[in-house]
């Protein structure tokens, strides 16, 4: 049973103070807030509250007599209810949060602000756990009783042969596109033969090894995600932890070195893919014979673009699955974590799948290769 909270006013006009009694509740708070602000109105600042008598108080009880007691002390508190008190204190002291505070364009350099700092933070982050994997890496290697080959034949079957088909099926297209467009402008320069250049070019060099990474961020990069954030939110990698082993070990290091294995493979496939696809569309279209694209092709110069693509794989490869295992150990335990940090890691990967691209596109024109 509630026991609604009163007030009164003792002592002499000297000395008054407030006695407060009861339960000061929210299911009170309606007509203690009413008798407070009538006090307010009645009593001169500086008025002291005793609370000796205060039976239950929540939160807008305790808000309530804050604003009974103004700039005085509350006397007469129990442990707990000082210690409510006081954060409720707190709480109302502090300042309104970056989106409350204003708006239009304050508000907009505000917010982008804090996706500048987050984006050093997720940097910083992916910074020390590449350093992490790399000396766990360099731990394991030469101990082959650690190493992991059957989860290992696992993530590779995962990642590598069961994206084939889609690789193969999206490259083929995409050839076929860029065929079909570079003949398209060609053809108004008399140049159309050069469209076996075109394709050849860009896929060895930038489309098959980009092309296969942003597929793999978005497919497998997602899936160490979810997989490894779901362990965190049933608390296996905790699990993982109490029985000593290592969980970067456990589970980092399989689906690394599958992906460091795949990648390269499905580059490869992607490559034959986009050149079958723009060899198909030359041959239907252009009067470009299967013979004479291979020979055309052949005066290329394929090998050294070939090994221009081909180095990227790695690398693409290593940094999809740090950020998908980052991301996967950042879950808190809540589904929607899992789901949140699974788009984060998607988008990381594929922006900075394309920003390393760019980056070595410009470097291996700079040492002309």
């Amino acid at each position: 049973m509630d026991n609604p909270g009163t007030t009164r006013i003792d002592g002499d006009a000297g000395n008054q103070r407030v006695v407060v009694a009861g339960d000061w509740t929210l299911a009170l708070a309606p007509a203690l807030a009413a008798r407070v602000e009538a006090l307010r109105r009645s009593i001169s600042p500086g008025n002291r509250v005793d609370a000796s008598g205060l039976g239950r108080v929540d939160t807008a009880g305790a808000s309530l007599l804050l604003d009974l007691a103004g700039d005085t002390t509350i006397d007469g508190l129990d442990e707990r209810q000082r210690a409510l008190v006081d954060t409720v204190a707190r709480a109302q002291a502090e300042p309104p949060s970056a989106s409350a505070r204003g708006s239009g364009l304050i508000a907009l350099l505000a917010r982008t602000g804090i996706a500048v700092e987050q984006i050093g933070r997720d940097a910083w982050q992916l910074l020390g756990f590449i350093g992490l994997v790399l000396a766990t890496l360099a731990r394991s290697v030469l101990v082959p009783r650690r190493w992991r080959p059957t989860s290992l034949v696992f993530h590779l079957e995962q990642t590598g042969l069961d994206a084939v088909p889609i690789v193969v099926l999206l490259n083929f297209l995409v050839g076929a596109v860029i065929a079909f467009l570079g003949a398209t402008v060609l053809k108004d320069f008399g140049a159309s033969i050069f469209t076996v250049e075109l394709v050849g070019f860009s896929f060895l060099r930038e489309f098959g090894v980009l092309l296969s990474a942003i597929l793999i961020a978005g497919r497998s990069g997602s899936a160490f995600t979810a997989q490894i954030g779901s362990m965190k939110a049933r608390e296996v990698v905790d699990a993982i932890r109490t029985l000593g082993l290592d969980p970067v070990e456990v589970l980092v290091l399989p689906r690394l070195l599958a992906l460091l294995v795949a990648l390269p493979m499905l580059t490869l496939l992607a490559m034959l893919a986009g050149i079958v696809g723009g060899a198909t569309v030359c041959a239907l279209s252009m009067d470009i014979s299967p013979t004479m694209f291979v020979t055309r092709f052949q005066e290329l110069d394929a090998a050294r673009h070939f090994w221009v693509g081909m180095s990227k794989a790695p690398l693409f490869a290593f940094l999809i699955a740090s950020i998908g295992c980052l991301e996967g150990f950042k879950v808190s335990g809540s589904a929607e974590s899992v789901g949140s940090h699974t788009t984060s890691s998607v988008v990381q990967a594929i922006f900075v799948t394309i920003l390393v691209d760019a980056l070595a596109a410009i470097f291996f024109m700079e040492i002309d290769l």
